[in-house]
């Protein structure tokens, strides 16, 4: 071949490298870009820590800020006025967090196909038709109206775009280099839509369909015992037998409650015809110290980076350290010189769904209380990264936006043809409000003030004063509901299922300074069966909070350490409870040696649930096959059903193991509790060989829980993996898989000066490339808390801080 066909060649091998590095493959970055060695993703590996003095000059500030980073990477800042403060925090989560602050967003809005294509398209719809730009819109015309809100997400909204200005290809993020995107610039409705996606984190709960299809298919009498009861061991978050000084709401019920057309097609189940989120708090009187004493775990998906971010903020006004929501100021849970307050979800039910009566095809009215009312359009444009551009019409009735379909409906579906949703994150509202004035706060009076215009998502908030107050209180906008009202599909044409007031905020639960000394809560039920109104049904089995109110029942002079030790409490009462009565139904005479081998191991376990334990793995998996074998044969497997709760069927098994509900309907035999314990048995063993093989050793539930830090991003290697933890989803220390407390603090409430500890799972940087990205992944494994570095002044040097930023005004 001749050298001038060998040039040829040559060049077109060049071109075509040029070009394979220079066009995007789908979602991913041109190769070339991404590989170059000096912008590419090499740029963002972080060889050593930055340190020393950063300055930079800006002209959107009134007058100098001045931020200490400390040992662990922690921001302090430093400002004269609000404005100046919430820039600096805008700038500074912007620096460590910049693609996880737009990822939340576009995933919470509904822009992801922006990023990633096509196939993110109707992802995106979803969130459009849930309404989730719209509730950010109206929560905006509330924050607007208020110049002090108003005037602070403008202000973050400055610090962080100031960032992305300063950005070029290699400092991007590397998550945006992968993607082959640049940042976009951050608007201030992007903070109303972070805080809506909280509320469809910890609020987005509706199990109306499928108890519509469970009452269908198995009865009401079945869903008031099984599905509507309370444990019999629940301990409520506010004391038992608490005197409720109100008169409540009257309500109009229908009379007949209304059955959604959709499951006229279920058939009746028919029975054999022969059958019959951790946060605590203590006074003085309890504590070594004689103040109180306030702990506080938030248990939520846990990723890399966390879904926190610590930090101190302080001006002449306010000094305030906890952690926030990268895109939004403020700190969400933490304490100031005063008062501390820490937070879990509430649970109540906040969004219905509604059967809707169109006229006609047209569906441009519907019908309401025999009138024909006019439907409402709203278009949403879907953009994708491909360039295509899709337009959805959302139709609107009063109750809120339809989950628009012009096909029937298939039964599997959790949501139906026609069917409105009302929904607490619909509401205009100004969340930011309650957490500026919580960052003020400086008395029990201020914290209750503080959650009079809150909406959501609810949670139970505790309190600690330097006062020597504590408190809990039900924050949160909830539905004024007759008995069981949402709890099924409801109807649109029928004002009385309608949503037609609300709790008023002095009646939501609440209780201060209790005679026992200590309050708490673990996502139960807030209240007994006193309490006057219906909140719904979706709250934590009994098992947390009523460890946590025992252990703390029993303390005396408690200290740090010992609030430490509780964060920490892996015991199991589920396990306490079950595991005998399983076990006394094993005929040891029937099992082969290594079957022998495994209830000797049950017999002796105390019912922890420790990493280097094999008991707990056994137990788990055998409550997993006999919870199967219990309901499975009742349900239909093509159709979305509810299930009962955990310690519901222990209550069951527990007080009537002859129970009906023990009966297969497919086989001949009447079965009863102990004709199922064997072989879920048998089978739980099979399952631990098969996924972990004969080695017991491999059966730890260190190895069993399987904790996973992934990316928020979902991209493979930048998550912290194979975590080998204690704790369970019904221990106080709540961790199972990814999800657990991704927030550990207490706050000693000393008038002399307040302390705190905590830790997160991951790192102040959200970059993989940096050495802090995991920095305390080890500490929070371990269970131990770092000691807190909040600052009462500024510093007179830099000399005890690795780096210090020194924001100037350039006018």
């Amino acid at each position: 071949m001749s050298a001038k066909i060998y040039a040829v060649l040559s060049l077109v091998l060049l071109g075509a490298l040029l070009i394979l590095y220079s066009i995007p493959l789908g979602p991913l970055p041109a190769i070339g870009s991404f590989f170059h060695p000096i912008s590419g993703f090499w740029a963002n590996a972080e060889k050593h820590q930055i340190k020393g003095e950063i300055s930079l000059q800006t002209d959107k500030l009134n007058a100098p800020v001045e931020v200490f980073y400390d040992e662990r990477g922690v921001p302090h800042i430093f400002a004269e006025n609000d404005y100046d403060l919430y820039y600096t925090q805008g700038y500074v989560t912007a620096r460590d967090r910049l693609f996880q602050m737009e990822l939340q967003i576009r995933a919470a809005g509904g822009y992801l196909a922006e990023w990633m294509g096509n196939d993110l398209i109707e992802y995106d719809k979803n969130q459009r038709r849930l309404g989730m730009v719209y509730g950010a819109e109206r929560a905006m015309e509330e924050i607007t109206s208020d110049s002090v809100i108003a005037n602070a997400i403008q202000a973050y909204a400055d610090g962080v775009n100031t960032y992305i200005e300063s950005l070029y290809y290699e400092k991007y993020p590397i998550e945006y280099k992968i993607l082959g995107v640049d940042p976009a610039e951050w608007k201030p409705i992007n903070t109303a839509i972070l805080l809506k996606y909280m509320t469809q984190m910890l609020a987005a709960r509706s199990e109306d369909v499928r108890t519509s299809n469970t009452m269908a298919h198995l009865g009401e009498d079945f869903v008031n015992q099984f599905l509507s009861k309370r444990p019999e061991l629940m301990d409520p978050i506010v004391p038992a037998e608490t005197d409720w000084d109100f008169t409540a709401k009257p309500l109009e019920a229908p009379d007949q409650l209304y059955q959604p057309t959709f499951t006229q097609d279920i058939e009746l189940w028919q029975p054999h015809p022969f059958n019959g989120s951790n946060n605590w708090v203590i006074d003085g009187t309890k504590s070594a110290g004689d103040y109180p004493i306030l702990s506080n775990d938030m248990h939520l998906n846990m990723s890399m980076p966390s879904i926190w971010y610590e930090v101190q903020l302080t001006t002449p006004d306010v000094n305030v350290y906890g952690v926030s929501l990268q895109g939004a100021p403020t700190i969400i849970v933490g304490f100031n010189e005063h008062i501390a307050w820490g937070s879990t979800n509430t649970g109540a039910d906040v969004m219905d769904w509604y059967e809707i009566t169109f006229r006609d095809e047209n569906r441009d009215e519907y019908l309401h209380d025999g009138a024909w009312l006019p439907v409402e359009k709203r278009v949403e444009t879907i953009r994708s990264k491909s360039g295509e551009a899709v337009q959805d019409t959302i139709l609107f009735t009063h109750q809120g936006p339809v989950y628009e379909s012009r096909e029937e409906t298939p039964i599997t579906q959790t949501i139906q043809r026609d069917h409105a949703l009302k929904w607490i994150a619909h509401e205009p509202s100004n969340e930011l409000l309650t957490f500026y004035k919580l960052n003020r706060g400086e008395n029990y009076s201020d914290f209750k003030d503080a959650f009079i215009t809150y909406k959501a998502p609810a949670q139970n908030i505790n309190y600690a004063g330097i006062d020597g107050n504590i408190a809990i209180q039900t924050g949160g906008k909830l539905p004024l509901k007759w008995k069981y009202q949402g709890r099924t599909v409801s109807d649109g044409s029928d004002s009385r299922y309608d949503w037609a007031d609300y709790i008023p905020y002095e009646q939501n639960p609440h209780a201060l300074n209790p005679e026992r000394g200590y309050l708490s809560a673990a996502n139960q039920y807030p209240t007994d069966e006193s309490y006057p109104y219906y909140l719904g049904e979706s709250f934590a089995p009994f098992e947390r909070g009523r460890r946590i109110n025992d252990r703390l029942a029993e303390m005396e002079n408690v200290t740090v350490e010992d609030f430490k030790n509780l964060l920490l409490d892996a015991h199991s009462y589920h396990g306490e409870r079950l595991l005998p009565k399983l076990l006394a139904t094993i005929d040891l005479n029937e099992l082969d040696e290594s079957e022998k081998e495994i209830i000797d191991l049950l017999n002796s376990w105390n019912y922890d649930n420790i990493g280097e334990e094999i008991a707990p793995a056994i137990f788990r998996e055998w409550w997993h096959e006999l919870y199967s074998l219990i309901w499975d044969n009742k349900y239909s497997t093509q159709i979305p059903m509810r299930k009962p709760d955990r310690d519901i069927t222990v209550d069951l098994i527990m007080n009537n193991p002859d129970s009906p509900w023990f009966d297969n309907p497919e086989t001949e035999v009447i079965e009863t509790f102990s004709d199922l314990t064997y072989p879920a048995f048998k089978q739980a063993v099979a399952n631990l060989n098969n996924q972990f093989g004969n080695s017991k050793e491999n059966w730890m539930w260190g190895y069993y829980n399987n904790t996973n830090l992934n990316h928020l991003g979902q991209i493979p290697g930048m998550g912290v993996y194979d975590l080998f933890t204690d704790g369970s989803n019904e221990s106080v220390n709540a961790i199972w898989g990814s999800h657990g407390p991704s927030w550990r603090m207490i706050v000693e409430l000393d008038p002399e000066g307040v302390r705190g500890y905590g830790v997160y799972p991951g790192g102040q940087s959200g970059n993989p490339g940096s050495k802090t990205y995991s920095e305390f992944v080890e500490t929070w494994v371990t269970g131990e808390l770092f000691a807190l570095l909040f600052l009462d002044e500024k510093p007179d040097s830099d000399q005890d801080f690795p780096l210090t930023l020194r924001f100037n005004s350039s006018d």
